[in-house]
């Protein structure tokens, strides 16, 4: 498994355990969907302009967003598989952390999450049934990790 996780942002400060956290959620999510762990996966930490940029230009929508996801579709039969690219801004997921009252960590391991569900095929935009099997995923991985609402 490869995680390549970059902090393209300087307007929070994050550590090692953000990190840690990103990568554990990375393979959880992997394990929930019994996939193989050969696995290539870029994470980006980004601000909210940089993330609104992004979504302007490849979804057209001039607004910023927490996550962003950009699934690849592996035509290659190579070891590692890349999986695609998550982009998280950082600045939303705080914001997000404030107004839901649990912890920063604990949002970016959630956007993490339900990207990683993105990767992996699903879409809450085909309907309620979907929207609802993912979000049952993310909250197993969440509780597999033990990271709840009100860790701090």
């Amino acid at each position: 498994m490869e995680i390549y996780i970059e902090n393209r942002q300087t307007k929070l400060d994050i550590n090692e355990e953000m990190y840690e956290v990103v990568e554990n959620v990375v393979k959880e999510c992997l394990l929930e969907e019994k996939k193989d762990l050969n696995i290539e996966v870029s994470v980006s930490f980004v601000d909210n302009e940089q993330i609104q940029l992004l979504n302007k230009n490849y979804r057209n929508v001039d607004s910023k967003t927490d996550v962003l996801s950009f699934p690849m579709k592996n035509q290659l039969n190579i070891p590692i598989v890349p999986l695609g690219d998550i982009i998280i801004s950082l600045e939303k997921a705080s914001e997000q952390a404030k107004d839901f009252g649990h912890s920063f960590i604990r949002e970016v391991a959630y956007l993490t999450a339900h990207s990683m569900f993105h990767l992996l095929g699903y879409d809450h935009e085909l309907g309620m049934e979907e929207r609802n099997i993912m979000r049952e995923k993310e909250k197993r991985v969440m509780k597999k990790l033990k990271i709840f609402k009100d860790d701090d």
